[in-house]
């Protein structure tokens, strides 16, 4: 058993302590003495926890580009698949004309669907290299998917159009007429 201190002893002495209760603290500060402090942290060990978290992080941004890519394929592949399921079947021998990639390509169609063309009940979607008809709520799912894939929409021009336009211009072309039979 460790000695005790000078102040242990006076203590004991005035009887203010029990010699149990003395031999219990030498213990406990024998112990203090001589236990094991946690090992400081080495240099190497630091930069071996900053190069983990580091790869953590890039593990998690890897995968949350691996996320944003597969959402966008499988919304692409959405669109298609609205677009082959909703086309029009075209027939006719009218050409409609309309621009798409800087070029403009024309579309065979009979008049019922020039007309709903013109009035934007239709609107026109690219799928691969050939151009589709699709009815409007066909349309604004496939734009909700994937906009890039509706090449032609009179209806959404002219929303577009009346929001911009004023009524003080509409007063003033309203006395031109526009001839029926314009088509281009």
């Amino acid at each position: 058993m460790a000695k005790p201190n000078p102040l242990q002893e006076q203590l004991l002495k005035a009887g203010l302590v029990k010699k149990s209760k003395v031999s219990e603290v030498a213990r406990e500060q024998l112990k203090a003495k001589h236990g094991k402090a946690p090992a400081a942290a080495t240099d190497i060990q630091r930069e071996a926890e900053r190069v983990r978290a580091e790869k953590a992080e890039r593990d998690r941004a890897l995968e949350m580009e691996r996320k944003v890519k597969a959402r966008s394929a499988e919304l692409a592949a959405q669109a298609r698949q609205i677009i082959a399921d909703k086309k029009v079947p075209r027939s006719g021998d009218i050409e409609y004309r309309f621009t798409a990639d800087g070029a403009i390509r024309t579309l065979l169609v009979d008049e019922a669907l020039r007309k709903q063309l013109a009035s934007g009940a239709l609107v026109i979607a690219r799928q691969g290299d050939r151009y589709e008809l699709l009815p409007r709520a066909a349309g604004d799912k496939v734009r909700e998917r994937d906009a890039a894939l509706i090449v032609l929409d009179h209806g959404k021009a002219a929303d577009s159009e009346a929001a911009e336009s004023t009524s003080e211009d509409d007063a003033y072309y309203a006395q031109f007429q526009v001839p029926d039979d314009l088509v281009w």
